[in-house]
């Protein structure tokens, strides 16, 4: 009922020439007709959830009807929002986002995350542009990153800018000729123990790098311009620092890092509260939890591992085996990416008639805290199925434990309820299922 607009748009499609309908007879009938209508196939996940694929050929049909029958209204996109909870933008309090036909910056274009959600968008999404942005510096091996581009250049609607975000003017200069309408801010120096060697960089690139970023967005707001509608950005479990509690709640406080690198990115969040209040800016931190996966970034310890049983070296287990960690594979952490940014921050007036911020910060974790010797014995089991390493090599002669690395903490433990509430979405791939991915990549 809620519906018959649609329906009745189905139907004229039919009668306008023959046009062969699409299957409608999914399991309840009138959701996953309703999504088939609006041009997305569903697949039912294995945690019971639906998760949404785009059909760009249906969609083109369907905009076409739209066209006829609503005055040249376009169909709304995947909605990121659990399926059978009413007015759910709200309640809460978020903003539906077509992604279909919009210009998205991504830095970080070049890394591991940035890499992966440019490709998942330019893919999934129809008539998108993605304009990434990167320095391509050498903290790890450049031809890595070299390579995830040259698979991205293949796109014709992917643009590559190589720059610096402390360039003030260069950042402004991508913002007024590309006025991207959504903004995915994942480049920065990453590493906890690499901050200790040489802060300079993260100061430069976490804090100036970060301040251009939000100074262009705030500036895109000025008249005649195209104005930013939602600012994603990258911050990390790590602001948790030395927090005794787990999970890890975004309620909790998050006050004590015991990094720079941590501090800079609580840092980040402060500052686009900030702005967010004050030029009524929808902004989203996302607080990653030991993101991992196929091509990934060789500082993290499933990578170094690897790097160092090949060489036959030792490899060095920290705080004697008793970290834990909660690894997230690199497909969950940019479904999740990709689903919040089409849910942005409603913004609105408090009862004072000033904007109330439009802000909002997420964790995204697996939820499933891994023991580090756990963690490594599950790798080397998939490096020997994979054939990367031979079948009677001895992991016991190339590992020691040793004691914990200033910067680091002994376990992150992500809650994810807030995800799952507002999004209908938890990250669910089990590690040995990751690892055995990165193993035979």
């Amino acid at each position: 009922q809620e519906h018959s607009g649609l329906r009745q748009a189905c139907k004229l499609r039919l009668a306008l020439g023959g046009v062969r309908p699409y299957n409608a007879g999914g399991r309840g009938g009138g959701s996953d007709t309703l999504r088939r209508a609006q041009g997305v196939r569903v697949r039912v996940a294995a945690d019971g959830g639906n998760s949404p694929v785009r059909n760009s050929a249906f969609q083109r049909d369907t905009r076409k009807i739209q066209e006829i029958t609503h005055g040249g209204a376009a169909p709304q996109g995947v909605s990121p929002f659990p399926k059978g909870t009413g007015d759910m933008q709200e309640r809460l309090g978020k903003t539906k986002t077509d992604l279909n036909g919009k210009t998205v910056l991504v830095t970080g274009a070049a890394g591991f995350i940035g890499s992966f959600l440019s490709k998942r968008l330019l893919t999934e999404f129809e008539d998108i542009r993605v304009i990434g942005f990167d320095s391509v510096n050498d903290y790890y091996d450049v031809r890595l990153k070299e390579s995830r581009l040259e698979e991205l250049r293949r796109y014709e609607n992917f643009t590559f800018i190589k720059a610096n975000l402390a360039d003030k003017s260069k950042v402004g200069e991508v913002f007024c000729e590309y006025a991207p309408q959504i903004v995915v801010n994942l480049a920065a120096q990453a590493g906890v123990r690499y901050s200790i060697e040489n802060p300079d960089a993260y100061i430069e690139s976490n804090l100036i790098g970060f301040y251009n970023i939000l100074e262009a967005c705030r500036h895109s707001y000025d008249s005649g311009r195209t104005p930013v509608e939602h600012l994603v950005y990258a911050s990390s479990s790590s602001v948790y620092g030395g927090n005794k509690k787990v999970p890890y709640s975004t309620d909790d406080k998050a006050d004590s890092p015991v990094s720079l690198y941590a501090a800079t990115k609580k840092s980040n969040e402060l500052m686009a509260h900030a702005y967010s209040k004050l030029y009524n800016i929808p902004s989203t931190g996302l607080r990653f939890f030991t993101v991992y996966g196929p091509a990934g970034r060789p500082d993290m310890a499933y990578f170094g591992f690897t790097d160092k049983l090949l060489r036959g070296e030792t490899i060095s287990i920290f705080n004697f085996g008793n970290c834990k960690r909660d690894f997230t594979y690199i497909d969950d952490i940019v479904e999740g990416v990709v689903r919040i940014m089409q849910g942005a921050p409603e913004r609105k007036n408090g009862e004072d008639g000033l904007p109330v911020p439009p802000y909002a910060v997420y964790n995204i974790g697996n939820r499933s805290p891994e023991n580090l010797l756990d963690f490594v014995g599950i790798l080397s089991s998939e490096l020997v199925a994979a054939g990367v390493l031979p079948q009677d090599y001895d992991f016991e002669a190339h590992k020691k434990l040793v004691p914990m690395q200033p910067g680091d903490v002994p376990v992150t433990y992500a809650d994810t309820e807030p995800l799952e509430r507002d999004y209908g979405y938890k990250p669910s791939t089990d590690l040995r299922t990751g690892l055995r991915n990165f193993a035979r990549w």
